[in-house]
């Protein structure tokens, strides 16, 4: 791997240039040249390496997500998980060591098309899914620290002045900031200029999708811009989904302490489905190996004075989707006019 593609993937997951030309700007802090580092990153995104270049909703913060797990015989397993991959609401997919051995996350506009696809999959497998909606969330950073493995999240930061000062503009309107979460939810174009591409095709100027993004990410609605890497093919190959059974009165505690955990990149309160699930707190722990990865669980015990409590361990085994969430459906149909015309109009 070169230094411009470990740095690219490692120190720039987060806090994205805000400017007419970003991929200039992280050159500049590179000491590189634009065109070096947009064919690195068209290199890394073909390899598979990096997901895609651009932004991670906050889950709930648009539209509705769940994650739903099958309990599937194992010479049914790869039947199904196509059937389920085959749904563009399911945007990750993976095989993990449990009797539900087949997890995914479906996201969709509402919560009702989420219950019809859950309701379509049981229909057509025969198997009754888990539907797990997020409750509560505890902790949620999927940085990876390629200089620290072991440690899960990546804690580095790139923020300048460049990456928080975009041109201000009056907040868009619901019909274009819809526009603009469809326009980058695949990510943004590896082109010198991203913000007036994503802009021409849905009506906006250059500064005003810069200050839309703005926006969505001081409202919360974007956790965070950047390199999205696709942490299997960086070597975290043993991740493990870790389950508990916390009384219902300590979760919110319990929750608070394991989310601060340094190996933990995610920390959620979802609801027990009984008798079949009685786990009601879900952390993941991503590592290189298997033998770290019960390692961190066991220190994580301790921390957290847990020795006592039911938790498993759920190794992933084979990822059979994994791609952006689609909130707004794809195509959509070009916007006409400008933005302010759009906003007078707007109720």
């Amino acid at each position: 791997m070169t230094d411009i593609a470990f740095h690219l993937l490692n120190d720039f997951q987060r806090d994205f240039p805000l400017a007419s030309a970003p991929f200039s700007v992280i050159a500049d802090r590179l000491g590189a040249n634009e065109t070096d580092v947009l064919e690195t990153l068209r290199h890394l995104h073909a390899c598979g390496k990096v997901s895609r270049v651009g932004a991670v909703f906050r889950p709930h913060s648009i539209g509705a997500s769940t994650l739903a797990a099958l309990a599937v015989p194992a010479e049914k397993l790869d039947e199904v998980a196509q059937l389920v991959s085959s749904y563009t609401e399911v945007n990750h997919n993976y095989e993990r060591e449990h009797s539900y051995n087949l997890w995914f996350v479906v996201t969709a506009a509402d919560e009702l098309r989420i219950l019809k696809v859950l309701d379509e999959i049981w229909q057509r497998t025969g198997y009754q899914p888990l539907h797990l909606p997020m409750i509560e969330d505890f902790h949620i950073d999927l940085g990876f620290d390629l200089l620290r493995p072991h440690q899960g999240r990546n804690t580095s930061t790139t923020r300048s002045a460049d990456s928080v000062a975009p041109p201000s503009e009056p907040p868009l309107s619901l019909p274009f900031e819809t526009a603009l979460i469809g326009a980058i939810q695949k990510g943004f174009p590896l082109v010198e200029r991203p913000f007036a591409e994503i802009g021409a095709g849905i009506g906006l100027a250059e500064s005003e999708v810069m200050a839309g993004l703005a926006h969505l990410a001081a409202k919360g609605t974007i956790k965070r811009m950047g390199v999205i890497v696709r942490h299997r093919e960086l070597g975290y190959r043993a991740n493990a989904m870790v389950v508990w059974d916390i009384p219902n009165d300590q979760v919110g505690k319990v929750g608070q302490s394991i989310g601060s955990f340094g190996a933990v990149t995610l920390c959620y309160r979802r609801p027990r489905r009984l008798p079949g699930w009685r786990y009601n707190l879900f952390t993941m722990i991503h590592g290189c190996r298997s033998d770290e990865v019960l390692e961190m669980v066991e220190q994580l015990k301790n921390q957290c004075g847990l020795n006592d409590t039911a938790c498993a361990v759920l190794f992933s085994r084979r990822c059979f989707k994994q791609c952006g969430a689609q909130y707004v459906p794809s195509p959509l149909p070009e916007f006409s006019g400008t933005r302010h015309a759009a906003s007078a109009n707007a109720i």
